[in-house]
């Protein structure tokens, strides 16, 4: 889902509402997956002809509102990447494109947390300032996330505070992204929540060059539209 984010905000030259949707259904109908169950369930309600928002609304109501899931945060990457956004929006336009599958204050705070951590970052901001700016005005429970001294109790699941508690614990002291990586992937297991986070922030921090190659080979069939994306948003730069 965030190629398809970012290869609508590569051809529209804007933050597009209607043009992301249609890429995440078109994608979604031909055999996306690993989605979560909250974007499934919005994707299939809406290729029965709901709006997006519309679809979003009835599945908070069917999950009883617990819709604070992480796959916004998962997908939000590309915002920080595209310069045309100011500093000021990224937050509120992660918050934006979160609202689109989930309803849920938590899941578009996170989306925006980690939205604006990259930015900073890729800014060039030491960590430690990057933490403190992207913890500014959010909700009780993203800032715990954010907190670099939350060692006790971290989860595997992926309710999103969590999940961007844990990318945060495995980025702070490790020494390079490969580092980060591995002890987040060794922790996550198949679940795999908190290894998302990790490349992204990861990424934004140390740059595409700290990246090794053997941790793009799983997605080697996507690899060539992916160098292409992150060349074009990196050339706004």
């Amino acid at each position: 889902m965030a190629l398809e984010l970012a290869e609508s905000l590569i051809g529209c030259k804007a933050f597009d509402l209607q043009d992301i949707a249609g890429r995440y259904l078109n994608w979604w109908q031909r055999g996306g997956f690993d989605t979560g169950p909250t974007a499934a369930r919005v994707f299939e309600l809406a290729s029965s002809g709901l709006s997006f928002e519309q679809s979003a609304m009835q599945v908070h109501r069917e999950a009883g509102g617990y819709t604070a899931g992480c796959n916004p945060a998962h997908r939000c990457a590309p915002i920080a990447m595209a310069l045309f956004i100011p500093d000021e929006q990224v937050s509120a336009v992660a918050r934006r494109e979160a609202m689109q599958t989930h309803r849920h204050l938590l899941a578009g705070d996170a989306a925006a947390a980690v939205a604006f951590l990259c930015r900073a970052l890729i800014r060039g901001l030491p960590w430690l300032a990057a933490i403190e700016l992207a913890s500014a005005g959010r909700l009780p429970e993203t800032q715990q996330a954010l907190s670099v001294g939350a060692v006790e109790g971290l989860s595997r699941g992926g309710y999103a505070p969590d999940v961007l508690r844990a990318a945060v614990f495995f980025l702070h002291d490790a020494p390079s992204f490969s580092v980060a990586l591995d002890r987040a992937v060794d922790f996550a297991g198949p679940s795999n929540y908190c290894p998302v986070l990790v490349g992204s922030i990861g990424g934004a921090r140390w740059g595409r060059t700290s990246i090794p190659v053997a941790s793009l080979l799983h997605q080697a069939k996507l690899l060539e539209r992916i160098n292409t994306a992150s060349d074009a948003m990196a050339a706004g730069w």
